[in-house]
């Protein structure tokens, strides 16, 4: 059973940035269904996920029949390791080096599982402030977005926490979208 917040067909579908997705079980398939949807039409994949939930992906997608290592190796997927990757992707070191993200691409297919940080005890000011950038970043390149955690024993409270968290932080991302298109 998993419970979804909000729903994205596209970057201005009903003025929504990004589709919540918090699983109760550890199933992988509404990710799954997700990212094939968006291999299946060509679209860039890109999946920021602790490296247990990448690997599981993985075997997932290659269990569905996808060439999960020639996609990787083709740009068309891009895996990135949380939480390593979250500095060197919202501050790049190097200007000069190439992206794995095609920034010429009409649409993107973004997924981020925060499950690494709920499941770690991080401070819920410190994911917010990740979801904030995280969302602020993948603005420009007009990715359709999902974002989804795993929890296995989650209450009511840390439950409806998480939902307001994420549309606080996906409504400000989007607040920054129209704000730039008025200018």
């Amino acid at each position: 059973m998993s419970t979804e917040a909000g729903s994205h067909v596209g970057p201005q579908a009903r003025g929504e940035t990004c589709r919540l997705l918090i699983r109760k079980e550890k199933g992988l398939s509404e990710i799954l269904q997700f990212v094939v949807g968006g291999v299946e039409i060509g679209q860039q994949v890109v999946i920021l996920a602790g490296p247990a939930c990448l690997k599981d992906i993985a075997r997932g997608l290659t269990e569905s029949g996808l060439k999960t290592d020639a996609m990787l190796h083709s740009g068309r997927l891009v895996f990135l390791t949380a939480p390593n990757c979250l500095a060197e992707l919202l501050r790049p070191s190097d200007p000069l080096q190439r992206s794995p993200l095609h920034r010429q691409a009409t649409v993107m297919r973004w997924v981020t599982d925060w499950s690494w940080a709920y499941g770690n005890g991080h401070d819920a000011g410190a994911i917010r402030e990740h979801q904030r950038r995280i969302h602020e970043f993948i603005r420009p390149f007009n990715a359709i977005s999902m974002c989804t955690v795993h929890c296995e024993k989650v209450d009511r409270s840390n439950l409806l926490a998480m939902l307001v968290d994420h549309r606080r932080v996906a409504k400000l991302a989007n607040v920054v979208r129209q704000a730039a298109a008025q200018a």
